[in-house]
């Protein structure tokens, strides 16, 4: 067990195994269809040259790119272990570009992220990454939300065929030839100046709206 996880942890292993997943990834999008329901709601903020933060649970990281339909690339926040270098690996054949956190802690360097919305480019944060627990908002994404005075865009995603990993966040492995939905739910605002203690009720907002969106996307994929 103890080989097997320096193996994949070494970076030549990575980028093979990368290469692969890559492939597979792209097979599924060519082999499956898509749906897309609100998709009016971010294009407002695409073709007026607005940044957002987009919010997805981890485990759906996999088909994520292909809810972005703009040539301008997600910044997609990504921790500093082994897991989250491999998934920038990945995210590099589909023009994600990753920004890491520390591999110590879970402290992140704000500053890259302010300035890139400060250039109205667009962050991805997976709300209950980069460990958990799976499905429950931290008060990191709604902090950044409310410091940069940038609005929080929700998209929930479903596959007719899929298999969950046995991971913590239970990723979701979508197959090919699947039916799939892509859900964009409203724009999630936080005061500039919101108190500490309000904190909790934005993320059980954020959280309801992910969870609306799966479940909306369940439904088209029957």
């Amino acid at each position: 067990m103890q080989i097997k996880k320096k193996l994949l942890k070494n970076f030549i292993i990575q980028n093979i195994l990368a290469f692969f997943v890559s492939i597979y990834i792209y097979i599924v999008k060519l082999t499956s269809s898509i749906q897309y329901e609100n998709q009016s709601i971010p294009e407002k903020y695409w073709n007026n040259n607005k940044s957002f933060i987009l919010a997805f649970w981890h485990s759906q990281l996999m088909m994520v790119k292909f809810s972005w339909k703009i040539n301008k690339r997600i910044n997609i926040l990504a921790s500093g272990h082994s897991d989250g270098r491999f998934g920038a690996i990945v995210g590099k054949y589909f023009n994600l570009n990753n920004i890491a956190t520390s591999d110590k802690n879970k402290n992140i360097s704000l500053k890259p992220i302010f300035k890139l919305l400060n250039n109205n480019d667009y962050i991805g944060m997976t709300p209950d990454g980069p460990r958990g627990p799976k499905q429950l908002v931290s008060e990191g994404i709604i902090k950044i939300a409310r410091t940069s005075n940038t609005p929080i865009i929700s998209v929930g995603f479903w596959s007719s065929k899929n298999f969950k990993l046995k991971s913590w966040d239970s990723f979701l492995i979508t197959l090919p030839f699947s039916k799939c939905s892509f859900v964009w739910n409203e724009p999630l605002e936080i005061p500039y100046g919101t108190d500490e203690s309000k904190l909790q009720h934005y993320q059980n907002l954020l959280e309801k709206k992910l969870n609306q969106s799966i479940e909306k996307a369940k439904i088209n994929c029957k």
